[in-house]
């Protein structure tokens, strides 16, 4: 009787630890589908990061061998399957929601919005500098090339581009490698590449051929550039964190909330996007953009990403990762 109740503890902890993996998978989502932000971002704030990138890398030959040896099981364990599989289906998940919902407030509401994730960026940046040493030199270049990283691609100017399947294909490869990366959104690079709402109104549309190469293009990114990672966080753990931590604090160049627009782009359905803007001070946007900076609101959406991430954090920390 009493290895039945543990029995039914254990599938409960099982049950609770794949539901969080889930919710962490739809933040990931979200926060890949917008401009700005990074589902590597969200992955490192809900400390998955290391082991979603030491899963993906983990399917290689070997798993195919066991596969092959007719050992499907422990195929699926070798890869960590459970966890690939939850956080994908939640990152699915959160894409479906925000191509629906989230991306109305970031069209409706973007200072809130984007003073929210400096928010998390900023808890998040301070949670990760335990992962490494301030005090010694590596450290230092490390932190300032993620940051630069960061911000000379955020500077980039998008273009717009003839869409065709090869290019679709390549566009999921190197778009992949963002969303993995913290601090660089993998959104804004489908942007500056000139797919972004090509491919979001495929989705919402469920145009599957396109669906289906760009996801084929991802997956190849994602297995060769997961493999990169794997060999820096394991060989040069506390410089890699430091250029995620670098990569971070330069997204916030990108994600601040007051813009003015330069210049913009019409897409194939005719709607107008910007195409350059700079950053100018909130006291100044009224009288530069006709637009409200939603000041206080966005000091409140401020002070709640900051909350949200030390929540996370002391609700799920290193051991919430554990396995499913």
């Amino acid at each position: 009787m009493a290895e039945k109740s543990q029995a039914s503890g254990n599938k409960s902890v099982l049950n609770l630890e794949g539901l969080v993996l889930f919710l962490k998978g739809i933040a990931m989502g979200l926060g890949d589908s917008m401009p700005g932000v990074s589902g590597g971002t969200i992955a490192v704030i809900t400390n998955i990061y290391e082991r979603l990138i030491f899963a993906i890398r983990s399917i290689d030959l070997e798993a195919l061998k066991l596969l092959i040896s007719n050992q499907p099981a422990k195929s699926w364990q070798h890869v960590d399957g459970n966890f690939l599989l939850i956080v994908a289906l939640g990152a699915l998940t959160g894409l479906l929601i925000s191509a629906n919902t989230v991306l109305y407030l970031l069209d409706s509401y973007p200072e809130p919005l984007m003073a929210f994730f400096i928010g998390l960026v900023l808890a998040s940046t301070w949670i990760l500098k335990s992962e490494f040493k301030l005090d010694k030199f590596s450290i230092w270049p490390a932190l300032i090339i993620g940051a630069a990283l960061s911000v000379l691609i955020g500077g980039l100017e998008p273009r717009v581009a003839e869409v065709n399947l090869v290019y679709i294909f390549i566009c999921g490869a190197i778009g992949i490698c963002a969303m993995i990366l913290p601090g660089l959104s993998g959104a804004f690079i489908l942007l500056l590449l000139g797919i972004y709402q090509f491919m979001l109104t495929a989705l919402v549309e469920f145009e599957f051929l396109y669906i289906a190469v760009f996801v084929a293009g991802c997956l190849l990114g994602l297995l060769a550039f997961s493999r990169v990672l794997a060999w820096l966080l394991k060989h040069y753990h506390e410089i890699s964190f430091a250029a995620i931590t670098g990569m971070l604090l330069g997204s916030i160049y990108v994600l601040w909330p007051w813009k003015q627009v330069v210049s913009l782009y019409t897409d194939s359905a005719g709607d107008q996007h910007p195409l350059q803007s700079s950053n100018i001070w909130p006291l100044n946007y009224t009288e530069i953009t006709g637009n409200s900076p939603w000041l206080m609101l966005s000091i409140v959406a401020f002070i709640g990403g900051v909350a949200a991430v030390t929540l996370l954090h002391s609700l799920f920390n290193k051991n919430a990762a554990g396995s499913v």
